[in-house]
């Protein structure tokens, strides 16, 4: 069934709110999806600089692996650690041979995503436990999307649990199924793109991932995957500069918008929205099928 929630801020004085305007959206949505959840938050980056999301087993000591990068590669790592990731910062330049050194320090830490601006958490739990666990509802940002999974085809992990992300600055939430992420898997993976998990949403992300690298811009890779993907879903996509909706051509999975001059809200369900401020003055509506919808900056 699962839940999905998506908030893009205009109004610049809202952004300390964001993460507690999120964590309120993605616990109403409990029900939805209880096995695990998990979100994205796009803040404030530095210019020249990557931030890596890691996650490591219970207990890691996330600032004993930052004092040993910056040992390893002579180069000073920030760490921040909420819960079982930790978000460290380092110079473009230089983050593949910290990514390498980070494999040989600490084997056991996964890379979760990388960007700019997104951070990425997820986890086995209740949605509003799992925001708590992170802090989500003192995170800051300009937007952010989030997740509540009720596994279907897959097994409940901190793997399995969404957002995917399969590109800098970018990941992919979706409620539904696809019925031929196989053989999609199968095309992607001859052409060097690997997997984690047998998560259909994985090969999602990986398959918009690809487009985009081929040259389409979101917008286009959203219109492909009308053709290439078969099933039933919603996607909502975070990306550097905002986040894009798009449901299938059928459209059985419930979706709404909500719009005001201060931000741009999207919910599995109304309920998810109706705590968000001035949610009496918005513009509501249900996202048409088959149509590609997106609010950024540059946009």
């Amino acid at each position: 069934m699962c839940g999905i929630v998506g908030l893009f801020l205009k109004d610049k004085a809202l952004e300390p709110e964001l993460g507690a305007m999120l964590a309120q959206m993605l616990g109403v949505m409990n029900d939805r999806g209880p096995d695990s959840a998990g979100f994205a938050v796009y803040g404030a980056g530095k210019e020249g600089f990557i931030k890596a999301t890691l996650r490591g087993p219970a207990g890691t000591d996330f600032e004993a692996v930052g004092r040993a990068l910056t040992e390893e590669t002579g180069e000073f790592v920030r760490v921040v650690t909420h819960d079982t990731h930790a978000v460290i910062a380092v110079p473009t330049g230089r983050w593949p041979s910290i990514r390498a050194s980070i494999g040989k320090i600490a084997p056991d830490l996964a890379l979760v995503g990388e960007g700019s601006r997104m951070e990425l958490f997820k986890e086995v739990g209740l949605p509003s436990e799992v925001s708590r666990r992170f802090g989500l509802d003192k995170m800051t940002g300009s937007h952010g999307i989030g997740h509540t999974r009720m596994a279907t085809e897959s097994a409940v992990s901190t793997k399995g649990a969404h957002p995917f992300s399969t590109g800098v600055d970018q990941c992919l939430v979706h409620n539904g199924s696809l019925s031929n992420h196989n053989a999609v898997r199968r095309t992607l993976v001859r052409s060097g793109v690997t997997f984690e998990t047998d998560n259909d949403s994985e090969v999602a992300a990986a398959y918009l991932t690809q487009c985009m690298h081929e040259g389409d811009t979101l917008a286009r890779s959203l219109e492909r995957s009308l053709d290439d993907l078969d099933g039933f879903y919603t996607f909502v996509v975070g990306t550097r500069d905002g986040f894009g909706v798009l449901r299938d051509p059928i459209a059985c999975k419930p979706a709404v918008l909500a719009e005001t001059d201060r931000y741009v809200a999207f919910g599995s369900e109304y309920r998810a929205l109706v705590d968000l401020p001035g949610i009496e003055q918005a513009r509501v509506w249900e996202p048409e099928p088959g149509q590609v919808y997106f609010w950024g900056h540059d946009a």
